[in-house]
């Protein structure tokens, strides 16, 4: 059965292509019902609208969390989503809404949790490099209340060269998110990635 996916975003949305390549080339059953971004020119609505996905913006005003994530669970909830992906969304989730998709929301991080956990996009990058870390490279989690603290469902790591500036980790970064995200959506919707307590655990 097809797997109807939902995703949150506020920027680029480079980590969906691969997921609507892979989509396209027919190596996921899978469908994204919609993109709801809280900023009205991101370009992951353009993107979303080039492979004819249904682009929508929501307002996010102020301290009105609640009013955002309710109104975006509608829109996914109408159309039966059941797995919510946070692509570069530079917003903090409600519990509500954690607790509306307990165990069906995911997050991909640029480092090896719980390393640079609550940091975002480049500034993680330009840390790495700052401390000299050998090996850097991303988490894909679900998303719990706790920022960054949710179990890890996978990760996938990255060699640190002498030569890496913050953009060119940034690149290696993204390629191994798109390809564990691309492999955890597979799996989820296959019915292999189960949650117990604070681990998951996925079957072969």
């Amino acid at each position: 059965m097809t797997l109807k996916i939902g995703i949150l975003g506020s920027t680029k949305g480079t980590d969906m292509q691969a997921i609507t390549d892979a989509i396209e080339r027919g190596e996921l059953d899978a469908e994204i019902v919609c993109v709801i971004s809280n900023e009205e020119d991101a370009f992951i609505l353009e993107r979303a609208r080039e492979h004819g996905i249904e682009a929508i913006f929501i307002e996010y005003s102020g301290n009105r969390r609640i009013l955002f994530d309710k109104a975006a669970a509608k829109e996914f909830d109408d159309r039966g989503a059941e797995l919510i992906l946070l692509i570069g969304f530079m917003r903090i989730v409600s519990p509500w809404f954690c607790k509306h998709y307990e165990n069906r929301v995911m997050n991909i991080h640029p480092s090896l949790l719980p390393l640079f956990a609550g940091g975002m996009d480049t500034n993680v990058h330009e840390e790495v490099l700052n401390k000299g870390i050998k090996v850097t490279g991303c988490t894909l989690h679900f998303v719990t209340p706790q920022v960054d603290k949710g179990p890890i469902i996978m990760q996938k790591p990255v060699m640190v060269e002498d030569s890496d500036t913050p953009d060119t980790l940034k690149a290696k970064v993204q390629q191994a998110e798109q390809e564990i995200m691309v492999e955890t959506i597979r799996k989820f919707g296959e019915g292999k990635i189960k949650v117990e307590g604070n681990r998951v655990k996925i079957a072969k």
